[in-house]
């Protein structure tokens, strides 16, 4: 990380001086080690970007549709415009931009649970700007994927046999992560879900082993506050259900395939 901090600085410091034609070097680094060496002309620069890394996400093709079977867990858009980690809950509660965090703020959940994000998150929204001008929003999902919408979960769940069998259908089964009874549960679609539980509105932790609790992109949902739609799954019913929620709520993200 130090080295891209001093590469950036660098290449401001480069491009910045008009009087500065001869070529210069850029350095690629990975834990230490030198990966690449450029030489460059700044003054045939217009920008650097510096975009997140493609991300393969482990699939599985349910009826018409090609779901991921793990939460999404990146830290970036995929422009590689960082999403703040915010641990505090107040801070949490009053962000009005994309957030992440893990439960419980413990690392040690991600490689199972993977993130929970708040909707701003999940709409792209990094600013007041963007927040604005949906034209200037950014994407959570990798490229060739998106966030599946409350029409796309429907779909899934009428594939699975309706809402009443369809979370059986889709949970992980047996109680190394979920409660008991894990009620139903036979992971027949792959989906894989995990009850990786949730963070509240004003920044409370509630539900891991209990609950799975995703995301969709739906904007506004009828009650004309700043709510979106979530679909559900819990250790004690089968059932695949829906709801809406603050925000500022954290949940899991599942993508679908473009």
């Amino acid at each position: 990380m130090k080295n891209l901090y001093f590469l950036i600085s660098l290449l401001l410091l480069v491009i910045s001086n008009p009087l500065h034609a001869q070529n210069d070097s850029i350095y690629f680094w990975k834990g230490g080690l030198l990966l690449e060496k450029r030489s460059i002309k700044p003054a045939d620069l217009d920008s650097i970007t510096f975009a997140r890394p493609t991300v393969n996400l482990q699939h599985v093709t349910i009826g018409t549709q090609v779901w991921s079977t793990k939460n999404l867990d990146v830290t970036t858009y995929t422009d590689g415009t960082p999403i703040p980690q915010v641990t505090d809950p107040i801070a949490w509660g009053n962000m009005i931009s994309g957030a992440w965090c893990y439960y419980l703020n413990d690392t040690a959940n991600g490689p199972v649970y993977g993130k929970l994000y708040n909707w701003y998150a999940v709409a792209g929204i990094y600013d007041s700007a963007s927040e604005n001008n949906p034209a200037l929003r950014k994407q959570l999902a990798p490229i060739g994927w998106h966030i599946p919408t409350d029409v796309e979960w429907t779909t899934l769940s009428t594939f699975l046999g309706g809402s009443t069998v369809a979370g059986g259908k889709m949970k992980e089964t047996g109680t190394t992560h979920w409660l008991a009874p894990n009620a139903g549960a036979d992971n027949s679609s792959g989906f894989t879900a995990v009850p990786s539980g949730q963070r509240t509105y004003d920044g409370q932790f509630q539900s891991i082993g209990i609950k799975s609790v995703f995301w969709t992109f739906n904007r506004t949902v009828p009650t004309g506050f700043p709510t979106s739609y979530i679909f559900i799954i819990s250790n004690d019913a089968a059932n695949l259900y829906n709801s809406y929620e603050n925000w500022n709520s954290g949940y899991a993200v599942r993508c679908v395939r473009n």
